[in-house]
């Protein structure tokens, strides 16, 4: 199994086309509505919590995770990779959401450095909306600066969005929050050109129409889950001890640190068909405090 982790149900949209891209994979997904959202805590918090759900996800059998939070993965990923996966479960892998939207942004491997004909590229401009924390960790910044330096980025926090969208708000309220986040990113352009952006967070798909409405027409609105689901793809068939391909239909289990009644209401404005959450088996509980 694979498992995949968001804060809440954000992820859901990042699940939503694993499954589509690999119907005969089967996945367990882990929101940790009891703690959402991450984008406002602290990187200390972002990444216990980070450690402890990943844990948990191995503890039901993964040994695979997806970081499905942008926060998350721009906050914890390298450091479990670094310094905890070595040393408790070197056998097992976790990967991001990160690293494809790089790739994709820069149109280069993550592993590659810039070369001669990235300098000469034409310049561009790719706006990052994204939670506070994902922000400030500076991550698309370093990273994209790296692969792509004729690639200008002008990021923008967007504080409460995906609190909101998690709660199930109506677009009568989400929409002048969007408006105003993208007036504040355009507001630091000084030319106005605006040639991509990024929806650096795993809620901010389902309200994708609104950030088009109030954005220059010409913008590219780079997608997350799609790319994340041809990342992955790729990584499985690079690893093929990682993939465990069964008849249709796959399994998908999923799971919460909330309340499943709840968790399983609100599912059903990110996944296309009825997810049922439940709450932790106790072993994963133990695995989750004792992580």
């Amino acid at each position: 199994m694979i498992g995949v982790f968001d804060s809440g149900h954000g992820g859901l949209t990042i699940l939503e086309a694993l499954q589509h891209r690999l119907p005969r994979q089967g996945f367990i997904y882990l929101g940790d509505h009891a703690n959402a959202p991450y984008g406002q805590r602290s990187t200390e918090e972002i990444y216990e919590l980070t450690r402890q759900g990943v844990a948990t996800l191995f503890g039901l059998g993964c040994t695979l995770v997806i970081l499905a939070c942008n926060t998350a993965a721009a906050v914890a990923l390298r450091r479990l990779q670094q310094e905890w996966l070595p040393h408790h479960f070197p056998h097992h892998r976790c990967l991001g959401v990160l690293v494809p939207m790089i790739e994709e942004i820069a149109h280069n491997p993550w592993h590659a450095s810039a070369t001669e004909s990235d300098w000469a590229r034409a310049p561009e401009t790719l706006g990052v909306f994204a939670t506070r924390a994902t922000v400030a960790s500076g991550a698309y910044v370093h990273e994209v600066a790296k692969r792509a330096p004729r690639l200008k980025i002008f990021q923008q926090a967007c504080p409460d969005l995906a609190g909101t969208i998690e709660a199930g708000a109506d677009e009568g309220v989400i929409e002048p929050m969007v408006a105003r986040y993208v007036g504040e990113l355009l507001a630091q352009i000084e030319d106005g050109r605006l040639d991509s952006v990024v929806l650096g967070c795993t809620h901010y798909p389902l309200v994708e129409h609104l950030f088009r409405a109030h954005l220059p027409e010409n913008t590219r609105i780079v997608s997350q889950p799609q790319r994340t689901a041809d990342s992955l793809t790729a990584y499985l068939f690079r690893h093929p001890e990682m993939k465990r391909f069964g008849a249709l239909p796959a399994e998908i289990r999923a799971y919460t640190t909330g309340d499943p009644a709840l968790a399983t209401q609100l599912a059903s404005r990110f996944f296309s068909r009825h997810l049922a959450f439940h709450a932790l088996p106790h072993h994963a509980d133990r695995m989750r405090t004792h992580a």
